[in-house]
């Protein structure tokens, strides 16, 4: 299991897992099974900090243990 804060930084953004899963180009199912701390790709970790409104600098800010 990882840890990440996709799922605290979206609900604080008001966002559903849809919404953000659209804005990220990946699936519902993918964004569920990143906030339950599954692994996913590289690639898709990018997808999310951009949706978010962050930048590559501030991966730390998401995805701390990485």
């Amino acid at each position: 299991m990882i840890h990440n804060l996709v799922k605290e930084i979206r609900e604080n953004r008001l966002m559903s897992k849809n919404e953000l899963a659209k804005m990220a180009g990946v699936s519902p199912i993918t964004v569920g099974r990143i906030e339950n701390g599954m692994a996913c790709q590289i690639s898709t970790k990018r997808k999310l900090l951009f949706a978010l409104g962050y930048g590559l600098n501030d991966k730390q800010k998401v995805f701390p243990r990485d």
